[in-house]
């Protein structure tokens, strides 16, 4: 490089003696000579400051272009290998430099800038000092250099979350969605990159709709090019975060969904974990959820499913619970052969939001329909929930019990889950940290109190464990929450319906409840006898449910 400045910059015209007449000043040619010096022992020299800075600056700021095409390109080959936080002084030759018309001056300052804009605190700094509106001239710029060095540096700005807002006001989205569009796969990416990076707050994503990327980002899902793929596939999936822009995705992008599933496909791994999660944002819809079945969706989502790589794992079971909110996918779901490997996921321990996702949409699939909750107990579900139920976190906790309230719905499966002995996890989960854990488990202990011929398992858990069925319906009863005390007095009263002799004895016997529930029996919040108006509140209910059991006590 000290080659091309001495042949660039020391000489001028030949006179006609032939003799080479100098067109530098004096300060001019001090400055070349010291900086020949610095590039000649760059590894010891720091341009950021001092003199070697006050020599690129001199010819940074100098009206001779060879001077300034030498400064830029000087800039560009120092901030390539040495990228640090840098000051305004620093930065204003090179920002001098970003608004020559020249374009190996352009070229070469916006490259260094891109290399300076990586460091966290110079991106606000060259926003700050007006960088963004040279940098918008630039991308319009014919040079396709130019124009991948100005993308490029806009790329890396809009990393920050302060400049974000700043770039979409700018005017700079609509020239980045245009060279997404670009003959040029460099300009290509570096736009895309662009564009996914100002994906990730509610109003850049709608300045970004209304600048048109929306038809771009989906035609370039079909690139053949993996890192535009995975730049519009992730910057589709955050624009699907939000409800309005999914209505206008459904209403003009028909092959959006057909595209994505194709994408579960490819070679990349980082693409087909964004595919699924595009789809899996998308599946916010009920429309969606349909969609992605009718297009043949759950194949490709099954075999993420069962891959060995977490993130496609996450994004994959994410995926299909959004999918099995819609009750007649849960069929097509079942079918596909999706049971099996979801109840493994329940022992995911590596990661929580996994196993919350697996056992919810174990949950949805045993929603609507008997053959359903069948299938799913008949695949093992139960005895995983049994295995695990007492040592998961408290998410996880409250998703499985929650679905297996769900399937203790069942009349024909009750004496199952009763036999493999469901019970004895659920109780201790009645006294959870967690009010869900508690409820869910509650509910389900209830739903399978009702209408069994066989009472021996809630008989063989009274007093234990973790204080028994006779400990959990105490609390309850006693609870200041009338959610809780309406399930245990419902409960009660369907274990008394049951006529069992033993349960009944030791229901009758126990004075703690008893007592609990003549007190609800009689007295409403206010500590009055309840009126007829309070029948059809909650608390009417109580009361009425505490009444009727008094009376079959008797």
């Amino acid at each position: 490089m000290g080659a091309c400045l001495s042949c660039l910059c020391l000489f001028g015209k030949r006179s006609r003696n032939g003799l080479y007449e100098p067109l530098l000043q004096e300060n001019e040619r001090e400055a070349v000579a010291d900086l020949l010096t610095y590039l000649e022992n760059r590894a010891e020299t720091n341009f950021f400051e001092g003199d070697p800075l006050r020599a690129l600056s001199t010819l940074a700021f100098s009206d001779n272009l060879d001077l300034q095409r030498s400064a830029a390109l000087a800039f560009a080959e120092i901030t390539e290998k040495d990228v640090r936080e840098v000051d305004r002084e620093t930065m204003e030759p090179i920002m001098f430099l970003l608004q020559s018309h020249d374009v190996e001056v352009q070229r070469a300052a916006s490259a260094a800038l891109g290399n300076l804009a990586v460091n966290p605190e110079n991106k606000l700094l060259i926003v700050q000092m007006g960088g963004l509106e040279p940098l918008i001239r630039q991308m319009l710029s014919p040079n396709v250099e130019v124009q991948c060095n100005a993308v490029g540096c806009i790329t890396n700005l809009a990393t920050h979350d302060e400049n974000k807002s700043k770039i979409a006001r700018s005017g700079a989205l609509v020239p980045l969605t245009r060279l997404a569009r670009s003959k040029d796969m460099r300009v290509q990416r570096n736009a895309t990159g662009a564009l996914l990076n100002m994906t990730h707050s509610d109003e850049n994503r709608q300045q970004l709709v209304n600048a048109g990327a929306i038809p771009v980002l989906v035609s370039l899902l079909n690139s053949p090019d993996t890192d535009v793929q995975y730049y519009c596939t992730t910057a589709l999936s955050n624009i699907a975060v939000d409800a309005l822009n999914r209505r206008k995705l459904a209403s003009t992008e028909t092959r959006l969904v057909q595209s994505l599933i194709g994408l579960m496909d490819s070679t990349s791994l980082k693409v087909q974990c964004q595919a699924a999660l595009a789809l899996r944002n998308l599946a916010s819809d009920e429309k969606y959820q349909l969609e992605i079945v009718r297009s043949r969706g759950l194949p490709p989502l099954l075999r993420l499913l069962q891959s060995s790589f977490l993130p496609l794992i996450l994004s994959s079971v994410a995926c299909i619970r959004n999918i099995s909110i819609h009750p007649l996918n849960e069929s097509p779901i079942i079918d596909a052969g999706f049971l099996s490997p979801l109840i493994q996921l329940l022992a995911y321990e590596e990661n929580e939001e996994i196993q919350c996702h697996a056992i919810s949409t174990l949950r949805n699939l045993a929603a609507s329909s008997e053959r359903n909750k069948r299938a799913i107990v008949d695949a093992g579900a139960v005895e995983r929930v049994r295995e695990l139920v007492l040592n998961v976190p408290l998410s996880v906790q409250s998703e499985m019990t929650a679905c297996v309230a769900v399937l203790a719905l069942s009349d024909e499966l009750k004496p199952r889950l009763l036999k493999l002995g469901i019970c004895q996890v659920l109780l201790p989960l009645t006294n959870s940290s967690s009010v869900e854990v508690q409820g869910n488990s509650a509910a389900a202990l209830g739903n399978l109190s009702s209408k069994v011929q066989d009472y021996s398992p809630f008989v063989n858990v009274w007093e234990k464990p973790a204080g028994g069925l006779h400990g959990y319906l105490q609390r309850f009863l006693d609870s200041t929450d009338k959610t809780f005390q309406h399930i245990a007095v419902w409960t009660i009263v369907q274990f008394l319906e049951g006529r069992d002799p033993k349960l009944f004895a030791n229901i009758s016997s126990s004075r703690t409840i008893v007592t609990a529930i003549d007190r609800l029996a009689k007295i409403t919040s206010d500590g009055e006898e309840p009126s007829d108006d309070d029948d059809d509140s909650d608390e009417g209910e109580i009361v009425a449910l505490a009444r009727k059991t008094l009376n079959m006590l008797k």
